[in-house]
């Protein structure tokens, strides 16, 4: 009995917030970050039918689906937890198209997305610890259902700019892009990258969602070798990021420090230190030098690092830079624009390259001119690299 009187208190004052439309205190009410959640009165199992004769469709989905969610995480259910707040969300879709030309409870839609992807989450641990599901599989369907939401809102176009649930889209976008990184689903993210391009808005979103959008949008560009776009995106991210979100700026420095290195630029010791990246110091210096031995021993000494942030294919590449910067100084010691390939051969020998022989040094070579990195050609005939007097090595940011 206490329960339902506690129950029928909670709906009637949620229901008062709703109806004010603009009561910020309605979010919290469907948040699980909010104090209600500890209240064990509205912990129910099976809260449909009281709900039901409180309240009208689709809102009584919302609350049942909410009170369950509460219930399945007080038992430590995440799987239960997940599907109530699937429910959830796909009641917030509906209730959205019900209110034509409004956006106000775009809050709300907020608070439960991000609710369901932290939940898909947990769920995906828990299954995928006990064989029950595939890793991933959970976090896919959970994006199927923050679909709906986000055709609601790209399909809200007769409503004013003011008005249009359009201003959902990048929040939207940003909690797929974080389950399409998890899943590894980078394609996906494309027809996402397009709608928002084509809003005229959208460079007048919340500063915090346009940094989280730069940073995953860097990151694909990144992964799609389009170095210039990730340099731009993610310098975006870095500049603007709080100076006192400090993880934050040493999230972004992970993935912007290697595309700074393969454009030419390289950290400076001082902002390693400051963001507790020493792991990269090693890899620094080694480019810097020109010397692919000691490139190649920091990625080996901090594989587990690299490989857990995904970048270690990406440093790789960096070999291709200290080639580059190893053969310049060759060409600034002998000061001619002609040299033999022995010559490079034997800077390769004194950085303690093993295993190189002369042929593989002309492949060296002939891929560093393929790919702008050299200005010049091999004359096979004379074993020489003929270099252009006209920047022989170019700024590796026109490569």
């Amino acid at each position: 009995m206490m329960k339902s009187l506690f129950l029928e208190g909670f709906i009637s004052g949620n229901q008062n917030t709703l109806c004010s439309e603009k009561d910020t205190r309605a979010t919290a009410l469907a948040s699980f970050r909010d104090p209600h959640v500890m209240n064990f009165r509205l912990h129910l199992e099976k809260p449909e039918r009281q709900v039901e004769n409180m309240v009208d469709p689709p809102l009584d989905e919302i609350y049942a689906g909410h009170l369950r969610a509460m219930w399945a995480i007080s038992n430590s259910d995440r799987v239960e937890a997940w599907k109530s707040q699937t429910v959830v969300v796909q009641a917030v879709a509906k209730f959205m198209t019900e209110y034509k030309e409004e956006n106000w409870m775009l809050p709300l839609m907020y608070t439960c997305c991000l609710d369901l992807r932290l939940f898909a989450m947990a769920a995906d641990q828990q299954m995928t610890k006990l064989g029950t599901s595939k890793p991933g599989e959970t976090l896919e369907k959970a994006a199927e259902t923050l679909m709906a939401c986000f055709r609601v809102c790209a399909t809200d176009t007769r409503a004013s700019e003011e008005l249009t649930k359009r201003w959902g889209l990048l929040y939207l976008v940003n909690q797929l892009f974080k389950i399409y990184f998890k899943i590894n689903k980078l394609n996906l993210m494309k027809p996402m990258i397009r709608a928002i391009d084509a809003l005229q808005f959208r460079d007048r979103y919340p500063l915090s969602q346009l940094i989280t959008y730069k940073y995953y949008t860097g990151r694909k560009a990144m992964f799609d070798s389009d170095y210039q776009g990730a340099d731009s995106s993610m310098t975006f991210a870095f500049q603007r990021c709080h100076i006192r979100s400090r993880k934050n700026k040493r999230r972004i420095l992970i993935y912007l420090i290697p595309v700074k290195m393969l454009l030419g630029f390289l950290p400076k010791p001082t902002l390693l230190k400051r963001y507790n990246l020493d792991e990269f110091r090693d890899v620094v210096n080694g480019v810097r030098q020109g010397n692919v031995r000691a490139v190649s021993e920091a990625l080996v000494k901090h594989e587990r690092f690299f490989i857990g942030a995904g970048i270690y294919l990406i440093l790789e590449k960096l070999k291709t830079v200290a080639y580059r910067n190893l053969f310049r100084k060759v060409f600034l010691i002998k000061n001619n624009h002609q040299i033999e390939i022995a010559v490079f051969l034997q800077s390769l020998k004194w950085m303690k390259v093993e295993d190189v022989d002369h042929d593989e040094t002309e492949c060296i070579l002939a891929n560093m001119i393929h790919d702008g990195r050299i200005k010049g050609y091999i004359s096979h005939a004379h074993s020489k690299v003929v270099l252009s007097k006209k920047e022989a090595f170019p700024a590796l940011t026109s490569c």
